[in-house]
């Protein structure tokens, strides 16, 4: 019975071995398909931020429109930062998609931008990036001859020196913008270089009383050319004052002064001897530019450190309206001077209590025209026209 049950078992162990192979294969071959397929990533935040300019932008100019602007989502939180941490000046667009830098930035600055922008899934990204500003081989300044809210005669120009060379005057001419109250015909004229580049407007007339004026200079960013940037802008504010004319005629031997049209000062004087050049007193339109109650002149080898009262400047050149009473005897007859005009110790004064920075004094008949040899500003001894073809946009 032993064996017969050894003989009957074998087919019985083969189908249970068979059975098991074949639920193997059957669960394998399970296995093996639902694997088969790839996996779906989840799909990234809808949210873009474009940058103006792009991160990684070098030689950026900083007055350059600087903006980040956020598609198929809104700004949570925005700002652009300088190296050392400190916020740039901005604006956030009322649908919270745009933002504007406000102000300008400095030069060769790296700045970085920082926040969060939320996409219409809802999903956030980090606003990241950088740009840095150029950086100029020079920067130039400027300054003006009249101070903001000072009050000027009616031949005062605007002068604006600059502390170094502008060779692309085009460039500079363009930013600056004059605005008057009346409207006011005038034009720039750019005059040699004297310890740096000089530009100078002027009305075609004499201003008229009260006309206020606004200058606008544009030249921060600016390119001046050679690899020079403006280093500010600027800005000024001033108002013509009365109209105060000084007629002086040197054969005459006397001098008025005219207030808005009405002689206030009919005086006898002395002139420039006129003997050799450097006794004329240049005839021309000149312009008062300072005042002394006290000024010691001196004039090699003639004479040196000698005090003059109530000193009125009106050239670059030494002349001077002043008191001198070592002339009082031929004041009104006689030119013995050397060339500053001469008045008595109480009409000097009377005058110079007159006087305003600005103010015109029209020297006629003299050998010898008022020019640039003469100082600063010898902006009316040009025709209109001239004065006009001396612009750096006169083509």
């Amino acid at each position: 019975m032993y064996a017969q049950a050894l003989r009957g078992g074998r087919p019985r162990i083969a189908l249970v071995v068979t059975a098991l192979v074949a639920l193997v294969v059957l669960l394998t071959g399970c296995t093996v398909g639902s694997t088969s397929g790839t996996a779906t990533a989840p799909p990234g935040p809808v949210v873009e931020v474009t940058q103006n300019p792009a991160s990684g932008t070098t030689d950026v100019n900083p007055v350059a429109p600087i903006s980040a602007t956020a598609s198929r989502g809104t700004f949570t939180d925005i700002s652009l930062v300088n190296a050392q941490g400190r916020v740039v000046a901005g604006a956030l667009s009322p649908d919270r998609t745009t933002f504007t830098v406000g102000e300008p930035l400095g030069y060769g600055v790296t700045y970085t931008w920082k926040g969060t922008a939320v996409g219409t899934d809802g999903k956030s990204v980090a606003v990241a990036g950088s740009f840095t500003t150029l950086e100029p081989q020079e920067t130039i300044s400027a300054g003006l001859n009249i101070g903001d809210g000072q009050e000027v005669g009616i031949a005062a120009p605007i002068i604006m020196q600059f502390h170094g060379t502008v060779e692309d005057k085009d460039a500079a001419e363009k930013a600056l913008t004059v605005t008057t109250n009346p409207p006011t015909t005038g034009s720039w004229a750019w005059l040699p270089d004297d310890n740096g580049s000089r530009v100078h407007w002027r009305p075609e007339n004499y201003w008229a009383p009260g006309t206020t004026v606004h200058l606008d200079a544009k030249l921060y960013g600016l390119d001046l050319g050679a690899g020079a940037y403006g280093a500010a802008d600027m800005t000024l504010d001033f108002t013509i004052g009365r109209s105060q004319i000084v007629k002086a005629d040197a054969p005459s031997h006397r001098m008025q002064v005219v207030r808005n049209g009405e002689t206030i000062m009919d005086i006898p004087v002395s002139y420039g001897e006129g003997n050799e050049a450097r006794n004329v007193t240049r005839s021309g339109i000149h312009v008062v530019t300072e005042k002394h109650e006290d000024f010691v002149m001196s004039n090699p080898p003639y004479y040196e450190n000698v005090r003059e009262r109530w000193a009125v400047r009106i050239s670059n050149n030494g002349e001077f309206i002043h008191a001198n009473p070592a002339t009082s005897g031929v004041q009104g007859s006689s030119n013995v001077t050397n060339g500053c005009i001469n008045l008595s110790l109480a009409d000097a004064q009377q005058y110079f209590d007159t006087a305003m920075y600005g103010d015109p004094v029209e020297v006629t008949g003299t050998s010898i025209e008022l020019s640039s040899a003469d100082g600063d500003i010898y902006d009316w001894a040009f025709d209109w026209p001239t004065w006009q073809s001396m612009s750096a946009l006169a083509k």
